[in-house]
């Protein structure tokens, strides 16, 4: 005999299907809770850019991949209670290609894992450009000109534009955790802002094509002004979605490029660097100086030390500052 489903329930699954593009959450692994992962998601600073050691195909070697995700990266160096630590973040992502690229990786990786945390920087490669404004002003010191003059005036304009892009990347990061059955206070969702990798407390005689081609009075700028003001935006995007937020503005103070002269060891940021091999191959050479400025293996072992510190902590924003021994910290607020 044939089952007639009551007038009630058909209603009630009438509107599931209405309301929602998966009224049924995709079915989980019966394993999942038995294995447990720590989710990175992002651009260059999070991928590990300038820290070397890049997993196989993620350098250029087929198929235009030049994520440049490190095994040496920040959240690798995380001591996590995890069972895995997973690195999706590619160099010059911006939120559209995380959403686009990243979290369709991230959906499989929650139905398969029980994911305890995901950290995130983005937002540098959306309206800012960050980088594009660094080789800008690189560009005005050989020109004998500064590049602050053009930049300066329309920078709080772009880190507003980045901010709801920013949130709503986070939103989807949100949306796909509660796709796969997950409760948003289920994991930690945190945002990373970025350090500035520079500072006019470079000695002069680096301030070339040997170290660091930049102009006091942009240094001073890039210090005092963009990467604070970045970081702000990034913090306004986070407290949209209730995420944490892990301040690094003043991350690398006193281990910049350059800074530390002749003492290479005591900095935490590559220089200008150049793959001389690079130049000579067409489908390498616009990838030659894509490593400079970004935190190195010794910048992306202190952040990982921080963001330790951080994930065990119960607040829901934190700093990351130089200590007196010399070692990466962190200071948390309310």
């Amino acid at each position: 005999m044939r089952r007639v489903l009551p007038l009630a329930a058909i209603s009630l699954l009438t509107i599931l299907l209405i309301v929602s593009d998966h009224p049924f959450p995709p079915p989980s692994e019966p394993d999942r809770e038995t294995r447990t992962a720590v989710v990175a998601l992002g651009d260059s600073t999070m991928s590990g850019e300038g820290a070397g050691d890049y997993e196989p195909g993620t350098n250029g070697e087929a198929g235009g991949n030049w994520c440049h995700r490190s095994r040496e990266a920040s959240i690798m160096r995380t001591v996590f209670e995890a069972d895995q630590k997973i690195n999706l973040a590619c160099s010059g992502a911006n939120s559209d290609k995380l959403r686009n690229e990243q979290l369709p990786k991230l959906r499989q990786i929650a139905g398969q894992n029980k994911v305890v945390a995901i950290v995130v920087a983005i937002g540098a490669n959306d309206d800012p450009r960050f980088a594009e404004v660094l080789n800008k002003c690189f560009e005005a010191w050989g020109k004998r000109s500064d590049c602050t003059s053009s930049v300066a005036s329309e920078w709080s304009k772009r880190v507003r534009r980045m901010v709801p892009k920013v949130e709503n990347t986070l939103q989807a990061i949100r949306q796909t955790m509660r796709d796969s059955s997950y409760l948003d206070s289920s994991y930690q969702l945190v945002v990373q802002s970025y350090a500035a990798p520079v500072s006019p407390k470079m000695p002069r005689s680096l301030q070339n094509l040997s170290g660091c081609p930049l102009r006091t009075t942009d240094l001073d700028w890039v210090v005092d002004e963009a990467v604070p003001e970045l970081s702000n935006g990034l913090r306004t995007a986070a407290e949209k979605v209730n995420a944490r937020f892990l301040d690094l503005s003043r991350a690398g103070e006193g281990h910049e490029a350059c800074v530390g002269g002749s003492r290479t060891d005591e900095e935490w940021f590559t220089r200008l660097t150049v793959e001389w091999d690079s130049l000579k191959d067409d489908k390498r050479s616009s990838h030659a100086l894509q490593e400079s400025f970004h935190p190195n293996a010794r910048g992306h072992e202190q952040i990982g030390r921080c963001l330790t510190e951080f994930l065990a902590a119960d607040k829901r924003d934190g700093a990351c500052v130089p200590r007196l021994d010399g070692s990466l910290g962190l200071t948390t607020e309310s």
